[in-house]
């Protein structure tokens, strides 16, 4: 009998269909069934000894909220049966497809980096998880509210810090003494990271019931990824970064990226079709990764959504660098020519522009200038030495955000500014990032001293990091000094010593620093925002998904709001 081992994970919707993902244990034929009567099947496909499935959902209602279920060759298999060994999932309520109607408003949750979380019963090192917040939120009125889309911006594995468990896994397959050590090897090992991470029950139910959008960033794959032209270099030179790169690419495009996409545009994507009409789509992936590590221009990983009146662009901030020294750029010309053009098309029909990019515009004053100056000594502009500084500096300080590439950063500004302004201009256009293990909220100016003429649209950086991760007392202090006027003052005195110019933009924080497992969550009617956020606290009672007299049940987690502020004009 076919087995359901992931999933199913709810991704794309709109407002009479929508995608589910599945992995099974086996070859077999995967189906949704609503209770409305609508649905949709997928024969699985083949990927390294794994089988998965994209179905897709037609013949939905818009504005409702319809309860499925899952069959594997006619056998159902979510939601799985009471005495099923995953069975503390069954006093979770039905997984529902909901669908937008006509004026609905708009729910975005949004963060990123998330370790996953222990089993049940087992302390958390790190705090309890923002995502089991959310679900049991969900899960106590499931006609309440809900986001209509989460975001995860970024870093859903962590291919170079795993855990006590993955360690054990690894150490079982492999010599660990030999490279890559502890981090994860090849394709088999990266499905552990996902089952370590997506099979936690309450994390399970949620993303069976709330449409996902997801981008990778550097842990997806490595810390620091394609920091630059030298560090791509020698990774190369290892005996084991090629598996790696494109075990990670692979993974990426099955777990993360397929479900990104819209049926159309599954249907018109010639590697999907190849993996699904091969026996084994394995050697099809396999060419299609190591082409985009070669050539980052090759492949397209950003993608467009629109919710109603409200458009996102996920934007790939990792793969698609343009990493040589003197032409460093974020974005690849044809990757910068679609961002353009995105956001662009059509203005005057969305309220709302969002931009996903796993890594922040707007930072601190301190790391902002400093990341401009080390690229400029890493380019060469002070001699010889100062490069090799610059380039050891960039590396030891993560030092790649948007200011590590000024140009791309003043390009940014300017299409943001384009954007914002007119009468088709939309209310708002709002930055979504993630990685820097802390939450805040910027706002920036345009012109000289923050006095010229700026957009129409009330433009925000809302940065919201970690789901899940440790927060040292070295990033408390670090950010909270970073965003003070002292530092501001200190950040100038490296941006005069690299001569790097006045960005195109000033910026104040509006919000924060803030500090812990936590989630943002954007509400938009109409022309009107509304920012909201939370941080996970444990609380008495079991969890989502367990059964309070099973021994080693944990504690719940609830989701407590520590701003809230509009955010229209």
């Amino acid at each position: 009998m076919t087995g359901l081992l992931l999933g199913p994970l709810l991704r794309y919707v709109d407002g009479s269909s929508a995608t589910v993902w599945v992995e099974t244990s086996r070859p077999g034929t995967a189906e949704v069934r609503c209770a409305d009567g609508s649905g949709g099947t997928a024969r699985t496909f083949r990927i390294a000894g794994h089988h998965y499935a994209l179905v897709e959902v037609t013949g939905l209602t818009p504005g409702t909220a319809t309860p499925y279920e899952v069959f594997l060759d006619r056998a159902r298999v979510w939601p799985p049966a009471e005495n099923a060994e995953d069975g503390a999932l069954a006093s979770l309520p039905p997984s529902v497809i909901a669908t937008p109607g006509a004026g609905d408003g708009v729910r975005v949750a949004f963060g990123s980096c998330r370790w996953a979380s222990p089993p049940a019963g087992e302390d958390d090192p790190v705090g309890p998880d923002a995502l089991h917040g959310l679900a049991a939120r969900i899960a106590a009125d499931p006609g309440g509210e809900r986001p209509d889309v989460l975001l995860l911006l970024g870093d859903q594995v962590y291919a170079d810090e795993t855990s006590d468990a993955t360690r054990a896994y690894l150490a079982a397959r492999r010599d660990l003494s030999d490279a890559p050590g502890d981090q994860v090897a090849d394709y088999e090992e990266y499905t552990r990271l996902y089952y370590e991470s997506w099979l936690d029950p309450q994390v399970r139910w949620l993303l069976s019931t709330v449409p996902t959008c997801m981008v990778f960033d550097d842990h997806d794959v490595i810390d620091d990824w394609n920091t630059s032209a030298s560090w791509v270099a020698d990774m190369r030179a290892t005996s084991w970064w090629g598996e790696r790169v494109r075990s990670g690419l692979m993974s990426y495009w099955v777990y993360q990226h397929l479900g990104n996409l819209s049926p159309r545009e599954l249907a018109a994507d010639p590697l999907y079709a190849s993996v699904r009409e091969l026996p084994d789509g394995t050697d099809a992936l396999r060419a299609f990764a190591a082409g985009a590590e070669a050539d980052t221009a090759s492949v397209r990983w950003s993608y467009r959504r629109d919710f109603g009146r409200v458009r996102l662009l996920m934007v790939d901030t990792r793969a698609a660098r343009v990493l040589t020294e003197g032409e460093r750029a974020m974005l690849d010309p044809a990757e910068a020519a679609w961002l353009r053009a995105q956001a662009l098309d059509g203005r005057g029909g969305y309220d709302h522009l969002l931009i996903g990019t796993s890594l922040p515009w707007l930072l601190p004053h301190l790391v902002h200038d400093v990341e401009g100056w080390s690229s400029v000594l890493a380019r060469g502009d002070k001699g010889p030495r100062w490069a090799r500084f610059g380039e050891w500096l960039r590396r030891a300080a993560d030092l790649e955000h948007w200011a590590a590439f000024p140009e791309s950063f003043g390009e940014l500004a300017e299409l943001i500014a384009e954007a914002g302004t007119g009468p088709d201009a939309p209310a708002t256009v709002c930055v979504l990032s993630g990685d820097v293990h802390h939450a805040y909220a910027a706002e920036p100016s345009w012109g000289a001293g923050g006095q010229g003429r700026g957009p129409d649209a009330r433009v925000m950086q809302l940065t919201c990091s970690p789901v899940h991760n440790s927060i040292p007392l070295s990033i408390r202090l670090g950010f909270r000094f970073g965003w003070s006027a002292v530092a501001r003052g200190i950040g100038r005195v490296f941006a005069r010593h690299g001569r790097s110019g006045q960005p195109p933009v000033t910026w104040r924080k509006t919000g924060g620093p803030w500090f812990g497992n936590q989630l943002m969550t954007l509400t938009m009617r109409g022309r009107s925002a509304v920012l909201r956020l939370e941080h996970a606290r444990a609380v008495a009672g079991p969890a989502p998904g367990t059964d309070a007299g099973r021994p080693g049940a944990g504690p719940g987690v609830r989701l407590k709001t520590v701003t809230e502020t509009g955010l229209s004009r």
